[in-house]
């Protein structure tokens, strides 16, 4: 690794978030909104993803359960991810496509918002658990890569980020992330 790579990295990532237009942004400022109006009426956000979109899935449950910027009393959010005994026993008895639609099945009720990330936007999990949180009323909110895979057509709102790169995927994902908990933050409490 040289100091050219290492600013070529910094460019890639800048130039990702830079691509998204203000279409994009509407859609960003919706997904926040929606969060707001669910979060206001007692419903919770879900979050949910694979590897690093696990890590961002608890990374932004966190920002909403403790805080971002302000004191502020907690926002009921969780990360799908994060109970060890759930994904591996429903990852045992009926297989990892199952392990977040169950735990949907479990912990959504109408009016919650079910967020998969995705950077591919096809993996089987995330697809299943949001067609079944649709099915138990609630919103479904998707980020993904360029191309939106079968998640970008099964979720009410989705901001596919213009790369093919993963790694410049996910840091454009979690930046979306910060934007919209610092959003959320500021209307239900601001």
């Amino acid at each position: 690794m040289t100091t050219e790579r290492v600013r070529e990295a910094l460019r890639e990532s800048v130039e990702a978030k830079e691509a998204l237009t203000e279409e994009d942004h509407e859609v960003i400022l919706e997904m926040a909104y929606t969060m707001v109006e669910a979060l206001s009426q007692g419903n919770k956000v879900i979050w949910m993803g694979n590897g690093g979109s696990a890590a961002d899935a608890q990374h932004l449950a966190a920002e909403l359960v403790s805080k971002f910027y302000m004191e502020r009393d907690g926002l009921p959010s969780l990360a799908l991810s994060t109970n060890t005994s759930v994904v591996t026993a429903v990852g045992n008895d009926y297989g990892f496509e199952h392990v977040f639609e169950r735990q949907v099945e479990a912990l959504a009720r109408p009016g919650d918002v079910g967020v998969g990330i995705s950077t591919s936007g096809a993996s089987p999990n995330i697809l299943l658990a949001i067609d079944k949180a649709r099915n138990a009323g609630c919103l479904t909110i998707g980020l993904t890569g360029r191309s939106g895979g079968k998640l970008a057509g099964a979720v009410d709102l989705c901001l596919k980020v213009p790369s093919d790169d993963t790694p410049r995927i996910q840091e454009v994902h979690i930046t979306v992330g910060h934007i919209i908990c610092e959003i959320v933050e500021s209307i239900v409490f601001g």
